[in-house]
Parts: C-alpha cells; sequence; structure tokens
C-alpha cells in the first residue's frame, strides 16, 4: 500500500511539470502589421515555445510554451527589446 501511494505520488508531481505555460505580455510600440510580424517570428524562434499570438489593437502578446518548458521573465524582456520594442506587464497562467 505505501508502495502505491509513492508511486501516485510521484506520478502526479511529474504530470504537473508537464504542463504548458501560457505568458501575456504587453509590447509598447508595435504600431502595424510588421512590427506584430516580427515581434512573433523572434518568439517562435525560441526552442522552448510552441505558439505566439499577437493582438495588435492591445499590443498583446500571448505565448504558449511547450510542455514542461517556460521562458523566464529575463528571457521575455531581451526578445522583446532586441526587436526594438518596450515590454509591460508579463502575467503567467498554467
Amino acid at each position: 500500500m505505501r508502495h502505491n501511494l509513492l508511486i501516485l505520488v510521484i506520478l502526479a508531481a511529474l504530470s504537473g511539470s508537464a504542463f504548458a505555460e501560457t505568458i501575456t505580455t504587453t509590447v509598447n510600440g508595435m504600431v502595424c502589421a510588421f512590427c506584430a510580424t516580427g515581434i512573433e517570428k523572434t518568439f517562435r524562434k525560441q526552442p522552448e515555445v510552441a505558439t505566439v499570438k499577437v493582438d495588435l489593437p492591445k499590443k498583446l502578446v500571448t505565448i504558449t510554451t511547450k510542455p514542461g518548458k517556460t521562458l523566464s521573465d529575463a528571457k521575455i524582456k531581451e526578445v522583446v527589446t532586441f526587436s526594438g520594442y518596450a515590454m509591460g506587464k508579463i502575467v503567467r497562467q498554467k
């Protein structure tokens, strides 16, 4: 019985870390579709990223990571500033 309980606890811990993460951030300075496409392409080059969606009117970028992967706030800021924009608040959801 203790062995089964231990296995269940380990499996629960492992399955929790296998979920993808959804990250949203505002990007100040995006004014056109070319800007949005540039940000999207730059994020897609990151190995942790599964999908990227840019909402130009709201200046919002939504990133979904691959299961079990994440992007640090520093990496997100690096990508945004490398693209020539200023970053706003980062919100994470699992």
